[in-house]
C-alpha cells in the first residue's frame, strides 16, 4: 500500500520540539496526572489501587467500565455500540480500512484532517473532494455535496469541530447531510475530536452517529480532554459495523493500554469538569485572539466557533511554509503553513495552549509582522 506523505504530521514531526512557543497546538493545553486526579476529585492515594494491577493485555473491546463512560457522551448510545482504539487517529484509520475498498466511492471534505481523503485514496478509492470555503463560513456547501452523491458513494467523510478551520456544522446541517447518504445508503463517518470545545452553551454539539443510522462518530482523549498522552479514543457506530471494526482491529491493535484504559475511564467519568476547564481556557483564549486579528492589518479569518484552531489568510509576498519556517527560526513561534493542509495562502493557529503562552507568542508575531 502506497499512502501520500502526511503534511500536518510531518510539519510538527521537524519542527515541534525546536520552538519556544507552540501556537500549532491542537490540544487545550496538556493536564499531568496530578491535575486530573484534582479535576475528577481524586488524590495520590488513589493511585494505590493501580499496584496490584497486573499489566496483562486487559479487556479487548475497552473494559465495560471505559465503554460506558464513552457512550454516555452520546444521546442515543450503549457500550456495545463502543470500541476503544489507539487514538482517533486508530479509529478513523480502522473505519476506513473496514468499509473501503478498492473502487468505492468516498466523498471527503477539505480542508480537513488528511486522514480522510488519503487512506481510502491508497486503498484504491475513488475520491471527490469537497472543497469548503470562508466565504460561506468553512461550511459544506449542500448542494454541491447532493451533486457529488451517487449511487456507487459508499462513506461520506466530515470533521465536526472542523479542523482546522474551527467551523461548526449545525444540527439542521448534519439532518440534511443524513438525509443525502441515506437516499444512496452511505455511511458517513465524523470525525469529532474536538467535541465538546464549543463556543457558545454547553460545548457539545451533536454527534452523527446519535443522527443518522448509518453514522460513524470517532473521537479520543487528546484535544477536549486535554490527555493526549493517554493515546486513547474510541469508535461509535451501529453494532454491525462494530462487530466488522473488530476484525480488522486484531491485526493491529489487541487492546489499549489497561493505564492508559484506567486514567481515561477516571477522566470521562467526571467529563463536565474536564469540560469546564477547556472552555474557560478556550474561550478566553479564542477572545483574546480575535481582538489580536482585528489589529493585524495582513491577516484576516472566519473566527471559529469551536475546537482549538483557526485558519488565517495573510497577505505577504512568501508562502505558507516559508512564512512559518522564518516565523520560527526569527521568533522561535511555531504556527502551522495552510500548505501543509492543502490551503496556501494560510497558516493554522493553535489558540488552546496556555494562555500565557498564546500572548506571548502572539506578542513576538506581532513585531514579525511589522517587519514584513
Amino acid at each position: 500500500m502506497k499512502i501520500d506523505t502526511f503534511g500536518v504530521e510531518m510539519w510538527m514531526n521537524e519542527w515541534e520540539t525546536k520552538c519556544e512557543l507552540n501556537l500549532a497546538e491542537t490540544c487545550v493545553e496538556s493536564l499531568s496526572i496530578a491535575e486530573l486526579l484534582l479535576i475528577v476529585g481524586k488524590n495520590e492515594t488513589d493511585l494505590s489501587a493501580l499496584l496490584p494491577l497486573k499489566m496483562t493485555y486487559g479487556e479487548i473491546k475497552g473494559s465495560d467500565r471505559l465503554r460506558n463512560a464513552i457512550a454516555a457522551l452520546y444521546d442515543k448510545q450503549s457500550s456495545v455500540n463502543v470500541v476503544v482504539t489507539h487514538g482517533t487517529i486508530g479509529a478513523n484509520m480502522l473505519v476506513h480500512k473496514t468499509l473501503v475498498e478498492q473502487g468505492d466511492h468516498v466523498i471527503s471534505i477539505v480542508p480537513t484532517y488528511q486522514q480522510h481523503y488519503s487512506i481510502p485514496k491508497s486503498i484504491g478509492a475513488d475520491i471527490e473532494l469537497l472543497g469548503l470555503h470562508e466565504e460561506a463560513g468553512w461550511l459544506p456547501d449542500l448542494d454541491e455535496l447532493q451533486k457529488l452523491t451517487v449511487p456507487e458513494t459508499k462513506l461520506i467523510a466530515l470533521t465536526n469541530p472542523n479542523n482546522p478551520t474551527g467551523a461548526l456544522i449545525p444540527r439542521k446541517m448534519l439532518d440534511e447531510i443524513a438525509a443525502i447518504a441515506r437516499r444512496v445508503g452511505a455511511w458517513v463517518l465524523c470525525d469529532e475530536v474536538y467535541r465538546g470545545t464549543d463556543q457558545q452553551g454547553a460545548g457539545t454539539t451533536a454527534s452523527m452517529a446519535d443522527v443518522y443510522e448509518k453514522g460513524i462518530s470517532t473521537a479520543g482523549m487528546s484535544k477536549a480532554y486535554s490527555l493526549a498522552g493517554l493515546r486513547l479514543g474510541w469508535i461509535a457506530a451501529p453494532i454491525d459495523l462494530i462487530e466488522k471494526v473488530m476484525v480488522q482491529r486484531d491485526y493491529d491493535t489487541i487492546s489499549v493500554g489497561m493505564l492508559d484504559d484506567h486514567f481515561a475511564t477516571i477522566a470521562l467519568e467526571s467529563y463536565q469538569n474536564l469540560l469546564k476547564r477547556a472552555h474557560d481556557i478556550t474561550r478566553g483564549n479564542l477572545s483574546y485572539l480575535a481582538s489580536w486579528i482585528e489589529g493585524e492589518p495582513k491577516l484576516s479569518w472566519v473566527k471559529p466557533k469551536s475546537g482549538t484552531t483557526a485558519l488565517v489568510k495573510f497577505d505577504l509576498e512568501m508562502g505558507s511554509y516559508d512564512f512559518c519556517v522564518e516565523l520560527l527560526q526569527k521568533t522561535g513561534v511555531m504556527f502551522t503553513p495552510g500548505a501543509a493542509l492543502q490551503m496556501e495562502g494560510y497558516i493554522r493557529i493553535g489558540y488552546a495552549n496556555n494562555p500565557e503562552i498564546l500572548k506571548a507568542g502572539l506578542e513576538r508575531v506581532s513585531d514579525f509582522l511589522l517587519r514584513s
